[in-house]
């Protein structure tokens, strides 16, 4: 056997070195957050060439004194710990005494530091932990560290480094975390010279999150706020139409502590199950507040991961935030209009302006002879407006039907001044109208067109472009009975109520009124409610509508005997779980033998999925239950009542009467938990009144 031999300083250090620092960015986390720890307001992040070559962190911290910078370089020298019980209740990020002495073994280090209170500040340089220089200097309060030729002894570790462009990518996203954990900080990050985020500091998390993400990420995001067993949640996550590709959007931090966790990540996930579309995920920035006795964070050399003593009241607590916020949230999507095009039409196509008709000659005439006769001032008066309009804006392809606006002001009408808009019931739904009517509509058309581009010259136009509206369908009463979801064994109304009382408004405003309008492309149906212009679609509302029936149906469904029950092999960890949730697996119609555990014996299923193959079913019930699902539920059942529900809802192209209809859009214009299909694709969309009167131009 060979001799056992002490390794040297060297050798002890560098090896030591490499659990903790793995790259550019493991310098600058385990950098900033010294800073952090040092109370900085402000901090300064450059690098050059992906911070292999160069990494500059400068703070407005507490500094260090003149004598402790040396011992800072030190292996397991901190000033964040001095007894054992410290380790109980760790609040600062740096507390292993390792990032310094990491950093100074594979780099050339140089520091430039001044507490407030004295007169000069300290110059220290060590390189591959040896000290070059230590003397004292005037420079501002605070801390500098410069790090240069990183891993420049350890060439094995250079060649595993990736280009410039990739660890400096990955700089930025540290950076980016580390900015969202701390809102009350102003960070600026320096990238090859070039200025790549800046913060307010501001203590706002919004403020940081539009820094980091841009305009469009954080006008997607929710707010969340929620306190349960003495945890606390705060931040903001996505809305489900705007779920992302992969899971890198996900951010959590534990105590102002950037974490990864698979626990945080599952109940997020969980929360949105049925709201998202397969393959996408959802997006948040959520700090978990939690007592510090119930978390280690002293389990991974750089402190990305940490270990809570029990994850059931973390996961609950996240799961419960995410879908406390989504129902407060509301989600109702905007339909996304394209601004219109402004088109120029040559004058010789342009209608010619009306003159205004007396009672007599609108009954007598039709809408084609109208515009025929114009005073010669009110045609000079257009004139100039038509050609002042095409000098300033380029002549452009003319679409198919497009008209310019020709204006006319006629000399009185009404004496009163307001503004030319439909009155309530003026358009009729499915009626035919008369020659007259049509004669009468052709006006409307003509002289709205006309009046739009020289409002300086026209007065108030009173006019009503149909007869008096019919009297209205008496209105079908809805009644929610069923429609409530229901998440593993309790519904979400009674989730809601044990967890999160304050959901329900006690100030909730009295229910408007729903004022069905028709069905487009047998498929869509449109509404009015409030000033706003609703849009269903009845397939997938009405699928919803199902699939939550089919989940909130009481009692344990149909089982089916299995003759010859076979053993399935399972980990201990999931058999352990299957066990210890037997209850609960019999509400759902399975049954199980756990005498050869690990090996588990399936006695009874639920006939829905009698059919299946067992080994791939159970496995994954297993893990449901290990990961503390909310619904333990197979993937596969879920897709069977998806199956039944897009079976039995309604289809595109069906015909279907306007009570129907109208009872359909009640449902779910007033349940809040009826916004997307089981699929996640989104049920409706809305149109304000403000949109619409833009796109006409009528708000400039």
């Amino acid at each position: 056997m060979p001799s056992i031999n002490i390794l040297s300083r060297e050798i002890s250090e560098l090896i030591a070195a490499g659990e903790v620092i793995e790259r550019p960015s493991s310098v600058i986390k385990e950098l900033v957050e010294n800073s952090i720890d040092a109370g900085a307001s402000r901090i300064t992040v450059e690098i050059k060439r992906g911070g292999s070559t160069f990494i500059r962190i400068t703070d407005d911290g507490c500094g260090i004194a003149f004598d402790d910078v040396p011992k800072a370089f030190l292996r397991h020298a901190t000033s964040k710990i001095t007894t054992r019980d410290d380790l109980d209740s760790i609040l600062t990020l740096g507390f292993r005494g390792e990032a310094l002495a990491s950093v100074c073994a594979v780099s050339k280090t140089e520091v430039v530091t001044k507490q407030a209170e004295d007169e000069l500040g300290t110059h220290y340089i060590i390189e591959g932990s040896e000290e070059i220089l230590h003397e004292r200097t005037g420079c501002p309060d605070g801390t500098t560290i410069i790090i240069r030729d990183l891993f420049y002894n350890v060439p094995a570790r250079q060649k595993f480094m990736k280009k410039d462009t990739v660890e400096g990518n990955v700089v930025c996203g540290i950076v980016d975390k580390i900015a969202l954990s701390h809102p009350e900080i102003s960070f600026k990050l320096l990238r090859d010279n070039k200025l790549l985020l800046s913060t307010a500091g501001d203590g706002r998390l919004y403020s940081a999150l539009f820094a980091v993400y841009g305009k469009a990420f954080a006008g997607d995001m929710i707010p969340v706020e929620y306190e349960q067993d003495g945890i606390k949640i705060t931040g903001y996550t996505i809305k489900p139409l705007y779920a992302k590709a992969n899971r890198s959007f996900q951010t959590f931090f534990v105590n102002n502590r950037y974490i990864k966790s698979q626990v945080c990540s599952s109940a997020v996930e969980e929360a949105y199950k049925g709201a998202v579309m397969v393959g996408r995920f959802p997006a948040c920035v959520l700090k978990i507040e939690i007592p510090p006795d119930v978390v280690d964070v002293n389990v991974h050399p750089a402190k990305v991961e940490i270990r809570f003593s029990d994850d059931r009241p973390v996961y609950d607590c996240l799961f419960f935030a995410i879908k406390s916020a989504l129902m407060k949230a509301g989600l109702v999507y905007d339909f996304q209009l394209r601004p219109a095009a402004e088109t120029v039409v040559p004058m010789e196509e342009c209608p010619q302006p009306m003159l205004p008709l007396t009672t007599e000659e609108t009954e007598e005439s039709n809408a084609e002879s109208i515009c025929d006769a114009v005073p010669e001032s009110v045609n000079t008066a257009v004139t100039k407006a038509e050609v002042s309009y095409t000098e300033t804006q380029p002549k452009q392809d003319i679409p198919e039907k497009t008209f310019s606006v020709c204006a006319y002001a006629p000399e009185t009408v009404t004496e009163e001044k307001a503004p030319l808009k439909a009155q309530p019931g003026e358009v009729q739904k499915r009626e035919e109208f008369s020659e007259e009517k049509e004669v009468r509509s052709k006006e409307t058309d003509c002289f709205e067109k006309n009046i739009a581009l020289v409002a300086e010259n026209t007065k108030t136009v009173s006019y009503t472009a149909s007869p008096p509206p019919l009297t209205p369908e008496p209105r079908v009463q809805r009644s929610d009975s069923g429609l409530d979801g229901k998440y593993s064994f309790i519904s979400d109304s009674d989730l809601i109520k044990k967890k999160e009382p304050e959901v329900r408004r006690a100030d909730k405003p009295e229910k408007p009124e729903l004022r069905y309008i028709g069905e487009v492309f047998r498929g869509y149906i449109i509404a009015e409610v409030s000033e706003k212009i609703v849009i269903i679609d009845k397939h997938a509302a009405h699928e919803r509508i199902i699939f939550e029936r089919l989940k909130a149906e009481e009692g344990t469904p149909a089982s089916q005997l299995v003759l010859c029950p076979e053993g399935i092999l399972l980990s201990l960890d999931e058999a352990d779980a299957l066990s210890e949730n037997a209850a609960s697996l019999e509400k759902m119609g399975f049954g199980f033998d756990f005498t050869n555990s690990p090996y588990v014996s399936v006695k009874s299923v639920p006939t829905i999925i009698a059919h299946l193959n067992m080994d791939e079913i159970v496995p994954e019930l297993a893990e449901n239950f290990r990961k503390l699902r909310i619904d333990p539920r197979p993937e596969a059942i879920d897709d069977i009542l998806h199956t039944m529900a897009c079976k039995a809802a309604i289809k595109m192209n069906d015909k279907n009467s306007d009570a129907e209809l109208k009872k359909l859009a009640e449902d779910v214009y007033f349940n809040e938990r009826i916004r997307h299909c089981p699929h996640g694709r989104p049920v409706m969309f809305i149109i304000s009144r403000y949109e619409l009167e833009k796109q006409f131009r009528r708000i400039v």
